[in-house]
């Protein structure tokens, strides 16, 4: 990449804001006789501007959403912001996940019982519509990037404390932990020192499937009018929110919305697909 172009990136991404605002788009070129900026184009603030019909292809690669706002420099914030949600969402979900798994499994009995008990019951209602729940109860001025990642990380542990669970019971009667045991370590040190080693190739592929879920997660909230404020970052739900409240799905404006459906395709395709190659990694008898 040359410098120019270096330059081009770095203009770009410190100007996402500016490029994202509900201002209309002005296009100038620079005049070669004159060497003076003259606007050349101007695209309305609420028109969707196709791809084949942009005044600057170059400019404009992927036509412009209702807002008249360039549909490929609003998909790489959102991809940004979207991949942080997933990443603090998944990191949330899999540390309370790999924390209750480790006491239930290891120390057994009443305290099994007890977490069990709680995972149950975020069993038997979907985590979806818990989720549903709390981000109807919070305010949309409160409901930023950050809230919606917490929330969601609260709601999708279960799965990991279960997971989490049934590798530790399968690992506590060890003879490397009993031995342990008798040499007089405490609770805390056999769990991380002596069982957690065994497991830690499994929480990451754990972590990984929490993050897909972190960002298909607000990507179904966002569509339901659910996910952070509109006001605050762009994410790949609220466009697709955008395209389906002005009914881009409807009047044929595909590239609203399939860039971005094809966007988050790709991540959760990647996500699986490098757990996947960890799983082979971690278990050479799958290679076979």
């Amino acid at each position: 990449m040359t410098n120019a172009d270096r330059n081009y990136y770095i203009r770009l991404n410190s100007n996402i804001q500016g490029l994202l605002s509900t201002e209309d788009a002005v296009i100038a070129e620079v005049n070669a006789e004159t060497a003076v900026l003259e606007e050349t184009s101007n695209v309305p603030q609420t028109a969707y501007i196709n791809v084949n019909k942009v005044p600057n292809v170059r400019v404009l690669p992927l036509g412009t959403d209702n807002f008249g706002r360039d549909v490929l420099t609003e998909l790489i914030a959102a991809t940004g912001v979207s991949l942080q949600i997933g990443l603090v969402a998944g990191t949330i979900a899999t540390l309370i996940g790999l924390i209750f798994g480790l006491v239930s499994g290891y120390v057994g009995g009443f305290v099994d019982d007890a977490i069990m008990f709680v995972t149950n019951l975020f069993t038997v209602i979907p985590s979806f519509v818990l989720l549903i729940l709390i981000s109807f109860s919070i305010s949309q001025d409160q409901r930023g990037a950050v809230t919606i990642a917490v929330v969601i990380g609260f709601t999708s542990w279960v799965w990991t404390a279960r997971a989490v669970r049934s590798q530790v019971i399968s690992l506590r009667n060890r003879d490397h932990v009993n031995l342990s045991k008798l040499s007089g370590h405490s609770i805390t040190h056999i769990i991380f020192r002596d069982i957690f080693p065994y497991i830690a190739s499994y929480v990451i592929m754990a972590l990984i499937l929490q993050i897909s879920s972190g960002i298909l997660a607000e990507a179904g909230l966002s569509i339901l009018g659910l996910g952070p404020k509109t006001t605050d970052v762009p994410t790949l739900g609220l466009m697709m929110n955008w395209a389906m409240i002005y009914q881009a799905h409807i009047l044929g404006k595909w590239w609203a919305y399939f860039p971005v459906i094809l966007t988050i395709a790709l991540i959760a395709f990647s996500m699986n697909l490098m757990n996947t190659g960890l799983d082979q990694v971690f278990n050479p008898a799958l290679r076979d």
